[in-house]
């Protein structure tokens, strides 16, 4: 099945349309190759087996046997190379979000990456997403060369430069607006010709089109802690040091923000990027950050 298949295929899927179907939640893993964090997941999903889905989305060429009992066998999604700053990312993303749209159960949609952490247990974030009345996804007017700097004027005038947004490339989305960014066939092309570094498909294409399209259905940020702090082209990776109580607590609730219209605190339910020699203290720490 090419991906145009899919997505035409996915997009004529129903979401559930009974009060007997229990929702699931999509999380849909964006990796090169392994999973570092894989027992980390493995512990936060277990005993929620029918809450959850997941996708997995590798190079081609990678091949690690999956043990049976794991959750992520058998999980694995056809692919294609990813090239990081290029429209393949997208196509990545959009390939994950068509097939976990092939089950009508799935009513959320999480991007993560290999570098991802649950900041909260299954239970916590499952209701988080699943009540939610709207999605997640980052998306502001960013006026300087890198952002509305990399605005090709040729994409004029289907996508004017005051629509042009920028926003975290890990979303979490309803199952709506999941099918429009999968039918879309008027915007995607335009970006895959015209958005070329230095500008970064991933960082704009969906930010714009949900701006452009339906800002109604969208929150304007995303739930997935990263720390650009340091400046550069690439976020701040934490590592062993960093893995302390306080810095989980303050990840986990240092921040303030609105939720179905009410002020929260609990604004983040993921974190990235985390260095794989992290995982065992994040294990000894996870289980009081339920």
């Amino acid at each position: 099945m090419t991906d145009q298949e899919l997505f035409l295929k996915a997009s004529m899927i129903r979401g559930i349309e009974d009060n007997k179907t229990i929702p699931r939640v999509a999380f849909m893993f964006l990796a090169q190759g392994a999973l570092p964090m894989a027992p980390l997941w493995e512990k936060f999903f277990k005993g929620h087996q029918g809450l959850y889905s997941i996708y997995l989305h590798q190079h081609p060429s990678f091949n690690e046997t999956v043990p049976k009992g794991s959750v992520f066998h058998g999980r694995k999604v056809p692919s294609q190379a990813v090239t990081w700053g290029t429209s393949s990312m997208i196509d990545a993303e959009r390939r994950l979000l068509g097939n976990a749209l092939m089950d009508s159960s799935n009513q959320r949609f999480v991007l993560l990456s290999e570098s991802c952490i649950p900041l909260f247990g299954f239970k916590s974030i499952y209701n988080y997403l699943i009540n939610s009345t709207l999605s997640f996804v980052n998306s502001f007017d960013d006026k300087t060369k890198a952002g509305r700097g990399r605005y090709n004027p040729k994409m004029s005038p289907s996508i004017n430069i005051t629509n042009w947004r920028k926003g975290s490339q890990w979303f979490e989305l309803h199952r709506d607006l999941a099918t429009h960014i999968v039918s879309d066939t008027i915007y995607y092309p335009l970006f895959q010709q015209h958005c070329l570094q230095p500008c970064y498909p991933d960082e704009h294409y969906i930010p714009t089109f949900v701006h452009m399209m339906f800002p109604q259905l969208n929150s304007n940020r995303s739930l997935t802690y990263v720390d650009w702090s340091r400046g550069g082209p690439h976020p701040r990776k934490f590592g062993l040091r960093d893995i302390t109580n306080e810095f989980l607590n303050q990840t986990s609730y240092g921040s303030s923000c609105v939720y179905n219209g009410k002020i929260t605190n609990m604004c983040f339910l993921f974190a990235r990027k985390f260095d794989p020699g992290t995982l065992q203290p994040l294990l000894r720490v996870s289980s009081s950050h339920e």
